[in-house]
């Protein structure tokens, strides 16, 4: 018997778009910008290895539902809503204890699915830099409200 013909999810109110998102990364941590302007009731659930957004824009239905290439920190990871986009600094997962032989790493891609990536996911060249070039972390002071770190080597275990 065929079971794949009836497919009881199928969703007969809005059809729910896939968000579009665009990243960039620094060794130790990803800034994820959900491109839609002025979302609502959005709902925002990071794990450490999934991320899943739904939210509306401009009256219709989004949502994300992705698999990381490689661990993420949530607990270490914020969030913003902002009027035209939702931002997100996400920390990577750090390297297990013995583990020291290796840097923090750049991940080749977003995703652990690779056709996932292509149809979905779109370098933010604005704060792409090459992985030779890194000098510095992300600005993120859109996501404190303006308060700016004081410039801490990313070595500041606040919490």
């Amino acid at each position: 018997v065929d079971q794949n013909c009836h497919n009881t999810n199928t969703n007969t109110m809005a059809k729910v778009n896939t968000a579009p998102i665009k990243w960039a990364q620094r060794s130790d941590s990803l800034y994820i910008t959900i491109a839609l302007p002025d979302v609502k009731d959005e709902s925002i659930n990071l794990e450490n290895q999934t991320l899943k957004f739904k939210g509306k824009s401009e009256g219709k239905d989004y949502e994300v539902d992705i698999v990381f290439f490689k661990s993420v920190d949530a607990e270490g990871s914020t969030y913003k809503v902002l009027p035209r986009s939702v931002q997100m600094h996400v920390m990577k997962a750090s390297k297990k204890d013995g583990d020291d032989d290796e840097e923090e790493e750049f991940w080749p891609r977003l995703l652990k699915d690779k056709a996932l990536e292509k149809n979905q996911v779109k370098v933010d060249w604005d704060r792409y830099v090459d992985e030779d070039e890194e000098e510095e972390g992300f600005d993120t002071s859109a996501l404190e409200g303006g308060m700016g770190m004081g410039g801490m080597g990313g070595m500041g275990g606040i919490g």
